[in-house]
This record gives C-alpha cells, sequence and structure tokens, in this order.
C-alpha cells in the first residue's frame, strides 16, 4: 500500500509540470482605450508625445477598481500621471462624446468619466459584453477651461477597471 501512494506521488510530482505549461495562459489584461478626443494613450501610440511601453499597448492601462490616476496603478506606464509632459489638449464644448476602442469584450458594471474633481458621467451597462467601440456623450456640467477627464472602465466580473485620461479645455 505504501508504494503505491509513493507511486502516485512520483506521477503525480511528474504531470503537474506538464499540466502547468498546458493549461491556458491567462489573457491580457487590460482592452480598451479612448481614441476621440485621443487620449493620452492615443497620443503616445500616435508619436505625439514621446512615451515608454505605453506606445505599444495602449489598451493596456489596467488596475484595480477605485483608482484615481491615469496609469491605473501600473508603474510601466507612469508617464501617463505626468500632468506637465506636454499632452496636447482638445478643445471641445459643454459635452463631448468620448469614442472607446475596445481590443477585448469585457462585461461591463459601469463607464465612469470624472472631470474638476468630481464624477461628471456614469453609464450603466448592467454586464453588457460590448464589442469593438462603444461612444458616450458626457455633459460637463457647467465646468470650463482646461480639465484632465478620467474615464474608468469597470469590469463587471473581475475587482479591476481599465483607466483612460484625456486632456481637454472646455469651451
Amino acid at each position: 500500500m505504501h508504494s503505491k501512494k509513493k507511486l502516485a506521488m512520483v506521477i503525480g510530482a511528474g504531470i503537474a509540470p506538464l499540466l502547468a505549461v498546458s493549461l491556458p495562459a491567462s489573457s491580457a489584461s487590460a482592452h480598451g482605450y479612448i481614441t476621440s478626443p485621443p487620449s493620452r494613450q492615443a497620443q503616445c501610440q500616435a508619436g505625439t508625445v514621446p512615451c515608454g511601453p505605453i506606445k505599444y499597448e495602449p489598451q493596456s492601462v489596467e488596475g484595480p477598481k477605485g483608482l484615481r490616476s491615469c496609469s491605473g496603478g501600473n508603474a510601466a506606464f507612469a508617464e501617463l500621471d505626468n500632468d506637465s509632459k506636454g499632452w496636447r489638449v482638445t478643445n471641445v464644448g459643454s459635452s463631448t462624446t468620448f469614442n472607446w476602442r475596445l481590443t477585448a469584450a469585457h462585461a461591463t458594471s459601469t463607464w465612469q468619466y470624472y472631470a474638476g474633481g468630481r464624477k461628471v458621467a456614469e453609464f450603466n451597462d448592467g454586464g453588457a459584453r460590448p464589442s469593438n467601440s462603444v461612444s458616450h456623450s458626457v455633459n460637463f456640467g457647467g465646468l470650463s477651461g482646461k480639465q484632465k477627464v478620467l474615464a474608468v472602465w469597470n469590469i463587471a466580473d473581475t475587482p479591476n477597471a481599465f483607466y483612460v485620461c484625456v486632456d481637454v479645455n472646455i469651451t
């Protein structure tokens, strides 16, 4: 009996690494960013502003829900938090449409927009899985002048969200 247990353990130890290698890898982290008005990620990708690795993966700014940073707390994308980096500012009216490019469909709880230190809009998708693109018309509620808009895509079935900042001048 003792030898059967030992044999089972040896076989299990031998098979475990093979199983680990053959299991599907977890999917890449983040999967979306705002293309219009041009977000900081879009500006990096286009080469409008020189940036680090975000240039190659603008859709990858993911972090735990509840953050208020452009980088989503991701050190590799910390340049996105630098307000003095020379981000191009887009002139918009008192309301504007934000267009997201999505590279993976995630079950979505909410989309949130912050400007002037407060939430200016929230859209509840109730778990829907958008594909390719999403647009939201956001009213800035009396804000004017240069503003950094933080847009947050809250995923319904994970503790994470995607983060995007857009620099606008509200006229």
